[in-house]
Parts: structure tokens; sequence; C-alpha cells
């Protein structure tokens, strides 16, 4: 575990934080650890972690597991399914999947409101530095997409003095591992088809644009931007 003070004011407004860089953490005990610096810290932090030890389903907080998981495949291969204590979708992470959380007071942000919607915007401008220069990037709906594509899913959740903001970056996938989740009944119009249709793998971008064409480039310039 590797950990720094970073702070920069930017357009995008970011306070001092506290920078913890991990590499293979459960996300189960990534999201303890999360959920402990929301409720007991009162410094901003940002957490880093690069994949997790071993392939997991991570569903939001008022996920239906009966509407969102092939219950089959998941038994025969003994997928771990977590229910996170934040919003959001569910999503698969294994080995090859990014983390990026930030928790912050709720005052921290210039011009950011404690609600979903704007954190949501400004996360945007956050990540729009990161991935200046690479074609189609944009934030649609609640998700980070290269033109249709999908390669980040966000959740949240909200107190009375802080906010946490986490995001799963798929810097690859395995298509086996897709297969492993329903369609929700509830989705973005450009989600409605097959998953690996509308999702797509954050090295394939960026190792078109960026040299050296690494995971720990990715990880580093986004050390810089925050």
């Amino acid at each position: 575990m590797i950990m720094a003070v970073l702070g920069k004011v930017k357009e995008a407004g970011l306070p001092l934080m506290k920078l913890v860089k991990l590499r293979g953490m459960p996300i189960l005990q990534q999201l303890h650890l999360e959920e402990r610096l929301l409720r007991t810290s009162s410094d901003n932090w940002c957490l880093i972690n690069d994949g997790t030890s071993s392939p997991a389903i991570v569903m939001g907080l008022s996920g239906k597991l009966s509407e969102l998981v092939e219950a089959k495949p998941v038994l025969q291969d003994r997928i771990s399914i977590i229910r996170r204590f934040t919003g959001g979708g569910t999503v698969v992470v294994d080995q090859n999947t990014i983390f990026v959380t930030l928790i912050c007071n709720k005052d921290a942000v210039s011009n950011v409101q404690p609600f979903p919607r704007s954190i949501m915007s400004w996360s945007g401008l956050l990540y729009s530095e990161v991935f200046e220069g690479l074609a189609g990037f944009h934030l649609r709906e609640n998700d980070y997409v290269f033109d249709d594509r999908k390669f980040g899913g966000n959740a949240q959740s909200i107190t009375k003095h802080r906010w946490i903001h986490h995001t799963s970056f798929l810097w690859d996938y395995e298509v086996k591992n897709m297969s492993y989740l329903k369609l929700p009944a509830k989705a973005p119009e450009y989600r409605l088809v097959s998953l690996c249709f509308f999702i797509s793998s954050l090295s394939l971008h960026w190792n078109c644009s960026y040299s050296p064409c690494s995971l720990s480039s990715f990880v580093g310039l986004i050390c810089c931007c925050i």
C-alpha cells in the first residue's frame, strides 16, 4: 500500500486529498475500508486499487439478485456475490478491473452539491482531463463511455456530511464473466443489447493513444490529475 497527500487547484475544483494506492486488494476488503473512511474519517481520500484477487459479482444496495444474476453458472463456478453499501448497478470485477474511489466532505469541492447528479457531473470533468486526447470519451447517463461503449461504471453514497463516488474501470475483461449477469429491466436505451455489445476495454483505447501503453501509465495519470 502506498499513501500520499495530493492537492491541486484546477478547473475541476479538487480539494486536498490523501491518496492510497493498492494492488490486488480483495473487493470485499476494499469496500469495508471505503465505508470506514466515509463514516469515521474527516479527511478527503482517493483510493486506487489495481485489480481484485479473484472474480466477484458486486451488487448495488437495492439490487435484486433474481433480476440481475444468472444463478446457475454463478453457482457452478463458485463466484462470490457481494452487496456493497452504495447504490448503482451490478458489475463483475476481477484482476483486470481498476477501482478508483473518491471520498470527500460535502463542502470540499467548490460548486459541487451533495447530490448524485452534481457529483456525477463533476466526476465527468475530472476524468475528461485523464482521458484528454482519447476520441469519443464522455459521460453518458451514469457511465463513462467511448462513443456508445461503456468502460466505467459508478456508484455513490451520500451521508449528512460526506459523500463517496467509486468507479470500476474495465482495463480488460473476460467475455465468460459477463455471462453471469442479466440485462437489468431498467437501463439506459443505449444499453438495451447484449452486455458484450455495449462494453469495451479501456486498454484497447489507451494502448492506441499513449506511450508507454500500460496500466501503470493510466494509474499514474489519474494521480497527476488529482
